[in-house]
């Protein structure tokens, strides 16, 4: 792994709104002092997704290229459920799944990050071969945007509460190339990863299970909620449970800090700045 003490080296972002197009949250992302940007590429309670614009996304490519942005990171609807129990919702699930991936490679080799789904009384073993059976039908040989499964509180019947249970998809999927992981400090605390506690024993523990060279993005959030507590509810930097200190170490931990990390507190524009801005002040030499 390759680390640098540049500053433009290190790749933070937030979520941002979609509504105005690609080029648009792209020159918000510099207003705010960032570098990268996430953003859902559809309505994130599902739906119908806005056409593609090509001349906004000709005018995007320019204007990350000449301002350094990137990757950027879409993330897929809440309620994308690829293991629902209902075939009508799994079905339109798989449909969005695949409209989505073929909508990024209007942006290659960026990436896509995704919840991996509820099994809703299935039972885990079922749920987990549903949504490799999803991905089988959506990831192939000639895509240039990675797939990531995201890292799950285990709220209700949650897959991806363990690293385990990411990996038994991971070990289904035939094509493995753009297949990654997206780890949220939230999630996993209240997973029951002690990433305040212990930060590289869980990476030790996520390096052992799934591997490390499968991490490609961190959602860097605080949390309201103590450790182990499954509830998914995030808190703004340095105001929760992990604390300035925790996150800290995350983002400057030799085998995250080459990473893009991209934050979804709950805050508007002010407060994202405000965030990407203490969080560089945080940001050490390699």
């Amino acid at each position: 792994m390759t680390t640098t003490s540049k500053t433009s080296d290190f790749r933070i972002g937030c979520h941002l709104s979609a509504s105005e197009g690609y080029l648009s949250m792209a020159k918000t992302a510099v207003q705010i002092g960032a570098n990268t940007f996430q953003f859902f590429t559809r309505n994130p309670r599902g739906g119908t997704a806005k056409p593609i614009d090509p001349e906004d996304v000709s005018a995007f490519l320019e204007y990350s290229e000449q301002n350094d942005i990137g990757p950027i990171l879409a993330h897929a609807s809440y309620t994308l459920n690829l293991c629902a129990a209902e075939d009508r919702i799994r079905e339109f699930a798989r449909y969005t799944l695949m409209d989505d991936l073929f909508r990024m490679e209007f942006t290659p080799g960026n990436l896509y990050n995704l919840h991996p789904g509820s099994h809703v009384q299935q039972g885990v073993e079922k749920g987990i071969e549903l949504i490799a059976e999803a991905l089988n039908a959506a990831i192939t040989e000639e895509l240039t945007t990675w797939v990531l499964l995201e890292t799950m509180a285990g709220k209700g019947t949650e897959i991806g509460r363990t690293f385990e249970e990411l990996r038994s998809i991971i070990d289904r999927v035939h094509v493995k190339d753009r297949l990654g992981v997206c780890l949220d400090t939230c999630h996993v605390f209240d997973a029951g990863y002690d990433i305040k506690g212990n930060t590289d024993q869980v990476l030790e523990t996520f390096d052992r299970v799934i591997g490390l060279d499968r991490l490609k993005a961190i959602h860097i959030n605080d949390t309201k909620n103590p450790f182990q507590s499954h509830k998914d509810r995030h808190e703004t930097i340095g105001n929760g449970y992990l604390g300035i200190e925790t996150l800290h170490k995350v983002i400057n931990h030799p085998a995250l800090r080459h990473l893009p990390f991209y934050l979804e507190t709950p805050n508007e524009l002010p407060g994202y700045a405000s965030e990407i801005a203490l969080l560089k002040t945080e940001r050490t030499g390699a």
